[in-house]
């Protein structure tokens, strides 16, 4: 029986994959709001290489080689592990993996894009790069990432995740980050906020706003984001070709491919080589995007034209979205509390090749415990969306009969989330209206 796939780490891909190569349709262009010139405004914001391959048609894209040497240092190519205690406690015929992105030095995924967008500001001659973090996990991969090249980094956190998870903010000051909770007195967005609401509970759209106000207002400043932009899609694509050459080694073809989704990253780095081959007509792998019930993005949101931020620094994208004023209850899944949705992503779900499926916070924590009583490994609470619906399609091949192999991206351990799981067993959480 198979337990875990490892590959050897010269097999890490040494080409990032962009699905805009192969899109069913075009993607629609960012446009200006009426009287204002954002597209201009993203020269001064991010670097000339982000914005290079933020727009690049090329299919594949070379990863440098001081980025892959940095991927392998911190723990590339990650594991692919059979869930065999999970799928016996379920008595399912299903067959289920996961891929551990949990296992970098930062527990998550995110410093697949936090590494090159480092690298090229290095490259640029930046010396200080501003973000924002909802969670804590971009914007703790983004400090671990800048600490090892060389440049200064400031955090903007969502206040509410602030408060939440301390530990997060420990381990950035350890990667030598300096760390504001948003909305701050930092900033003049971050004043006005507090202005209008001292008890504002923060969101990511603000946190993008004050992260942007400072690299528009600072020359050596640049600005770096988590997820949402197609450059960022493009970095996390290493997950998705480990995973290819990792199921050819299983022998395994997928039937059902999960990811949780709040802007797309993990999602699209999971995913993406895999829907190419769908759109090509090679595979009829179904793909699921799981967002939490109280921040329902693709499920309840409109496909239109929004500012990626609540303060209208960004351009306007075609993606799904809540609205860019939009502030999501306080649920401890704050990597997913985005009000929009990375435009690549919107397209593929408005095309019908993603299904969006949104489920309540603690039914997704009693997933993760099931998870974690089973395999041993903790979830991060944005993880457990993904482990929810897997294990709704594994309770559905209890019952059909079906052999189906379903694959989840573990996109994050939850470690540093404990106050969310103590939460759970107090009684005291609650799933949003």
């Amino acid at each position: 029986m198979t337990y875990k796939i490892e590959l050897s780490s010269d097999e890490v891909p040494k080409q990032w994959y962009n699905m805009l190569a192969d899109l069913p349709v075009p993607l629609p262009a960012p446009k200006n709001s009426e009287g204002k010139d954002q597209i201009a405004a993203l020269q001064l914001a991010f670097t000339k290489a982000g914005l290079e391959q933020e727009f690049a048609s090329d299919r594949y894209i070379t990863i440098p080689k001081e980025v892959r040497e940095l991927y392998m240092e911190m723990g590339r190519p990650t594991p692919l592990v059979r869930a065999n205690k999970l799928e016996e406690y379920l008595n399912t015929p299903a067959k289920i993996y996961f891929k551990r992105e949990d296992s970098s030095p930062t527990g998550s995924h995110k410093l697949n894009s936090a590494i090159p967008q480092a690298y090229f500001a290095k490259k640029e001659g930046v010396e200080r790069l501003t973000t924002e973090t909802g969670a804590g996990q971009w914007g703790t991969a983004l400090s671990l990432a800048c600490n090892l090249l060389g440049i200064d980094c400031t955090v903007y956190m969502v206040k509410v995740s602030f408060n939440q998870k301390p530990d997060r903010k420990n381990i950035m000051h350890i990667y030598d980050s300096d760390i504001y909770a948003s909305p701050s007195e930092n900033t003049k967005v971050g004043r006005q906020v507090l202005a209008e609401n001292p008890d504002h509970p923060g969101s990511l759209g603000v946190a993008i706003s004050e992260a942007m106000e400072e690299a528009l207002e600072n020359d050596e400043v640049k600005y770096s984001l988590g997820s949402v932009l197609n450059h960022v899609m493009l970095h996390q694509t290493v997950i998705g070709q480990e995973l290819k050459t990792q199921l050819e080694i299983a022998e395994e073809e997928p039937d059902v491919m999960i990811a949780c989704a709040g802007g797309g990253s993990n999602l699209a780095g999971s995913l993406f080589p895999f829907i190419k081959d769908k759109i090509a007509g090679n595979s009829d792998t179904q793909f699921i995007a799981v967002e939490p019930s109280a921040c329902p993005t693709l499920t309840q949101g409109s496909y239109d034209y929004d500012f990626g931020d609540s303060n209208g620094f960004t351009p306007m994208l075609k993606m799904f979205t809540l609205g860019h004023d939009f502030v999501a209850p306080s649920v401890h899944a704050g990597g997913l509390r985005y009000h929009g949705m990375s435009p690549i992503v919107s397209l593929l779900t408005k095309e019908g090749y993603i299904e969006p499926r949104a489920v309540h916070q603690k039914d997704c924590f009693n997933a993760g415990i099931t998870f974690a009583r089973n395999q041993g490994i903790v979830p991060a609470p944005e993880t457990t969306h993904a482990i929810k619906v897997a294990i709704d399609e594994a309770l559905k091949c209890k019952q059909t009969g079906e052999e189906k192999t379903i694959v989840l991206n573990f996109s994050g351990h939850g470690m540093l989330d404990l106050k969310g799981y103590a939460s759970y067993f107090e009684g005291t959480m609650q799933n949003a209206k």
